[in-house]
């Protein structure tokens, strides 16, 4: 898949996905003010162009951007190597929504009706946890 931010000064490369998933957690939603719209891509991404600023969020993972236009990049695993990319990234390509995490820190002002998977937040570490 090919992408960039807004302003096209960073572009991404990433293995082809289907799947977008959404992040509930209130470090997202404070992030973008809403979900993340989240596209598990593993290592293998690269960025063309100029640098992305990183910003470690966690002890476990840093959120990337566009220092010029702001736009939200990734969200990257540091144990795992794993990027996790903005799925408004990729404007020519159609996801399918499957996945729903930390439902339990979503606010009531955006119920979604999908039939996806949820998890709540203690899931979500429960499956990830190494």
């Amino acid at each position: 898949m090919q992408g960039n931010c807004l302003c096209g000064a960073i572009s991404v490369t990433a293995p082809d996905a289907e799947e977008v998933a959404l992040c509930h957690c209130q470090m997202c939603r404070r992030w973008g003010s809403g979900p993340m719209h989240a596209i598990h891509c593993g290592a293998g991404v690269n960025f063309s162009g100029a640098e992305p600023s990183r910003y470690q969020s966690s002890d476990w993972a840093e959120r990337g951007f566009c220092n010029n236009c702001g736009t939200h990049l990734f969200y990257y695993l540091i144990p795992a190597k794993e990027y996790i990319l903005s799925a408004g990234l990729f404007q020519n390509h159609t996801f399918s929504l499957t996945t729903e995490v930390f439902v339990d820190e979503a606010p009531g002002y955006y119920p979604l009706q999908d039939n996806t998977s949820k998890m709540t937040g203690a899931e979500v570490f429960a499956l990830y946890k190494q």
